[in-house]
Order: structure tokens, then sequence, then C-alpha cells
């Protein structure tokens, strides 16, 4: 099934990141991490917000009512979106200049998974986990860039990439702090060419993934194998997440330049947000981050 593809945001990001579908308020929310921005729409009457962050943003979710959690350079923080305030939740110490925070999700149980990479792509990266009071835990080490980070439907398994080991790894995984298994291969994208990069999971549960050298989305059955290979809209598209008020919709965003001179597009649409529609499937509304009152 061939989907329809449409136009979202006129405006290119420069790097364009981590969308996620509130459903609560029917607004999509993304960033542009290079310009320090987090976007947000609402489709349905085309009004937008944008709150510029204190640095680089890698990654959002949701939070509580009016908030996101957001991985920023330097660790976890979040954003009360009436006021426009960024507060840190969780920074690693010592602050290495040398490392910064990319992809992150929730999990089924509420909490926020962020995984920092080398800034020029060293083997520097952690996976963190952080619950509802800030505190940290460290899950996966020496990451050169992460991403690809999703779970299956019901929590149980922990998707996870290095992008330049262009394989997804899986985890088994679950409520308990002790309870994230050993690395498996999921899927292999060397085929393609290309690392995975941003990833989600559909009603099915099988893994969406862009596979930004390649220009091209890749949905992987939940044993692993390819069942469906698009064309992304543009050459370099950076991550995807369902949305819409059926959940039906796949938002993609991409790179116009990432900053690093190793992502650099030649699409006269590249950086800018595009919808699929048409697929057939629906996604899974995303848990936000519970955060505990007052931390």
């Amino acid at each position: 099934m061939k989907p329809s593809v449409h136009l979202v945001s006129e405006t290119p990001d420069l790097l364009g990141e981590s969308p996620v579908w509130d459903h609560r308020s029917g607004r999509l929310f993304w960033v542009d991490g290079v310009a320090r921005r987090v976007h947000a729409l609402d489709p349905e009457s085309g009004e937008r917000w944008q709150w510029t962050a204190p640095s680089m943003v890698g990654s959002i979710a949701l939070a509580g009512e009016g908030g996101l959690v957001c991985g920023l350079a330097d660790g976890i923080w979040t954003l009360d979106l009436a006021s426009g305030r960024f507060a840190p939740l969780f920074r690693p110490q010592p602050a290495d200049p040398a490392i910064r925070f990319n992809d992150g999700k929730t999990d089924r149980q509420g909490r926020f998974l962020c995984g920092s990479m080398g800034v020029h792509a060293e083997p520097l990266g952690t996976l963190w986990r952080v619950d509802e009071t800030g505190r940290a835990q460290a899950l996966v080490g020496g990451i050169r860039i992460s991403n690809a980070l999703c779970l299956s439907p019901d929590g149980r398994v922990l998707y996870f990439a290095d992008s330049l080991e262009r394989r997804i790894r899986a985890y088994a995984y679950g409520p308990d702090e002790a309870d994230v298994g050993e690395a498996r291969v999921f899927a292999d994208t060397a085929e393609w060419d290309s690392g995975p990069d941003g990833a989600t999971v559909d009603a099915e549960g099988c893994i969406w993934t862009c596979l930004v050298r390649a220009g091209r989305i890749a949905r992987f059955t939940p044993q692993g194998v390819l069942d469906r290979l698009l064309d992304a809209p543009t050459d370099l598209p950076s991550s995807l997440a369902f949305g819409g008020p059926g959940l039906d919709t796949l938002f993609v965003t991409s790179i116009r330049d990432s900053g690093s001179g190793r992502a650099v597009s030649t699409h006269p649409r590249g950086g800018c947000l595009h919808a699929l529609t048409g697929l057939g499937v629906r996604g899974i509304a995303e848990t936000p981050y519970r955060q505990k009152a007052g931390i």
C-alpha cells in the first residue's frame, strides 16, 4: 500500500528530530536540535508554538499536563510549556563536553530513557533511565551514536541502536530496575548502507525506523523480518512517530544540516516535516513521564 505524503511544515529545521504526538491535547511536538528549538503544532487549527532551549536538544517526551521532559546536551531537563522554563532533572557529574544526550523515549511505566553519545561519535555514550524522582540508572555503555529507542506495545522488549553498528538491538525489559536483559540483534540495516536513526512501534508490535543514509523508512515485524520499505519524503529522514486523532498518521522529521558535517541534505525540502497517511496501521499513545510532585 503506497502512502500519501503531505508537507506539514514548510520551514526547514537544521536537525529535525523526536516527533511525539500528545493524544491529550491533539498537538504534535518535535525539535530542531541544532537551533535549540522545541516546536508544537495543532494540526486542526494550524496554531504553532516554539520554545528555545538552553542547549542543543536531542529528544523530547511527554510529561505531566503542560510539560515535556527533554534530553539536552548536558542531561535531562523538564520544560514547563506555559512559562517556557527549563529546569534540570539529571545531569551526569562531572560534566563532559565530549558527550551529549540524543534519542529518548518514555517506557510504559513512565520512566524516561535517553541515550547519550560522543560528540565526535566516540564510544562515550550511555543509555540512561530516569525515574519519577530524577534518579538515573545507567543501562548500556560504550555508545557512539544512540538512536532507534522504542519499546514493544507491552513494554517487555526495549529496542535501541548505536547507529554506527547498523543494527537494532533488542533487550528483554520489565518494570523493575534489574529487568534489562542481554542484547540480541533484532535487525541488521547494513544491507541499505545505513544505520537506523529514530524509531517507533505500531499497535501490531512492528518497528518503524528511518534509514537516514538510504532515504528510506523500514518496517520490521516483531521477529525482525523486513515487512515494508518505503521511500522517505526527503533524502535524510531522521525520526518518526504516529499521531493524529486516529494515531494513523506517520509524522517524519528530517535533516537539513546536522551541524557535524556528517549529514547535509541535497533535497529541496530537506529539514521539513512531513506526514504519511494511508499506511493502514495505527500507532500507540505514548506514556507521559511520571514525575513525582515537587521534583
